[in-house]
C-alpha cells in the first residue's frame, strides 16, 4: 500500500488489513508541487491521471515526524519510504540530493525505492539511464550503512534493452529488488473521451496514467524481469490491482508481493480483505501451500 506523502498516516494502514506501506514520494526539499488540478478519476475506464509533482513537506519534515510517531507508536509492519529529486536540484546533482534524504531518514524505514521514473517532474525519468543512475545508487549505497534494501521503481513505458541495462545495474550496486511499475505517460485504449473536471480529452492532460489500463503492460514488465534475472530479483508488481485474479497474475509472473493504488481508490477499505480472501481461495484451487510457492509459477509450466 502506498498513499502518504509525509507519513502522516503511517500508522493507519496495518488496521485496514496492508501488510506492509511505502511513505512518499518524499524529496530533500519541500515542494507544492503541480498547479491544480492535477488529479483526474476515469472511472469509465478504472483509472487515474495524476501530475502532483511530488508536493510533500521535505525529508526533513518527515524524519522529524516518524522519528516522534515512531517512540509513540512501534511500527507493526514493515515501512517502505519513496525517495524522488527534488524539482529545483539540477539532474546533474540528482546524487547527492537522494543521498541527502536517505541519510536524514535511512533509521526509520524498513526499505527505501528510489523513484526515478515519475513522469511528473523535468527529466527526472532520463535518469533511469544507466550512466545516470550509477551515481545515484553508489551514493546511497555508500551511505547504507545499515544495509537497508534499496529497490529500484521503473516506468511501464521503457524498451525491453533499457529494462535489461537497469537490471545490470542493479546487480553492480546490489539492490535488493526492483518495483514494476509506475505510471504510464501512455494513453492506448481509453473509453474516457473527455475528463469531466476540465472538459478535455485524456490525451490532452498531462500526467501519469494509473489504474486498470496499465495492469497488462506492468505485468508484461515483471514477466520479463523474472525472466532476465531467472527469479533472483524480488519484484513489486504494482499496477491495476483491483481484483484477487489481478494480484494473482502479477505473483505467477513473478511479483513477491503486490502494491495497490488506484484499485484501493475504487474499490474501497473492504479491498484488502477480498484481495487476501481470494488469493487463499486461489491457493486452494491450485493446490499450494503458500504464496511463495506460486511466485513466478507461470515460467515454470
Amino acid at each position: 500500500k502506498r498513499f502518504p506523502k509525509d507519513g502522516r498516516a503511517a500508522s493507519f494502514w496495518p488496521h485496514l488489513g496492508f501488510g506492509f506501506a511505502e511513505l512518499g514520494t518524499v524529496t530533500r526539499h519541500a515542494q507544492l508541487g503541480n498547479p491544480r488540478p492535477r488529479l483526474f478519476r476515469l472511472p469509465q475506464d478504472g483509472a487515474a491521471i495524476n501530475r502532483m509533482g511530488f508536493n510533500n513537506q521535505g525529508a526533513q519534515a518527515m524524519a522529524t515526524f516518524l522519528a516522534d510517531r515512531w517512540q509513540q507508536q512501534p511500527r507493526t509492519i514493515p515501512i517502505g519510504i519513496n525517495l524522488g529529486k527534488s524539482k529545483v536540484t539540477p539532474l546533474e546533482e540528482a546524487a547527492a540530493d537522494y543521498a541527502h534524504s536517505f541519510g536524514l531518514l535511512k533509521e526509520l524505514g524498513d526499505y527505501f525505492v528510489v523513484n526515478v521514473s515519475s513522469p511528473n517532474t523535468p527529466g527526472l525519468r532520463s535518469l533511469q539511464a544507466s550512466e545516470q543512475l550509477a551515481p545515484i545508487l553508489s551514493a546511497l549505497q555508500s551511505a547504507n550503512d545499515d544495509h537497508k534494501p534499496i529497490l529500484l521503481k521503473i516506468a511501464p513505458d521503457l524498451e525491453w534493452d533499457a529494462i535489461a541495462s537497469i537490471l545490470d545495474v542493479i546487480q553492480q550496486y546490489q539492490l535488493a529488488g526492483i518495483i514494476a511499475t509506475n505510471t504510464t505517460i501512455g494513453r492506448d485504449g481509453l473509453t474516457t473521451s473527455k475528463i469531466r473536471r476540465t472538459g478535455r480529452s485524456p490525451q490532452e492532460e498531462a500526467g501519469g496514467l494509473s489504474g486498470r489500463p496499465v495492469r497488462q503492460r506492468s505485468t508484461e514488465v515483471i514477466r520479463f524481469i523474472y525472466q532476465e534475472t531467472q527469479g533472483q530479483l524480488p519484484i513489486i508488481g504494482v499496477g491495476g490491482i483491483f481484483t484477487p485474479d489481478d494480484a494473482w497474475e502479477k505473483i505467477t509472473a513473478g511479483a513477491s508481493i503486490v502494491q495497490v493504488y488506484t484499485g484501493w481508490i475504487y474499490e474501497g477499505p473492504w479491498m484488502v480483505r477480498r484481495m487476501l480472501m481470494g488469493l487463499l481461495q486461489k491457493l486452494d484451487e491450485v493446490r499450494l501451500n503458500s504464496i511463495t510457492e506460486a511466485i513466478g509459477i507461470d515460467h515454470k509450466d
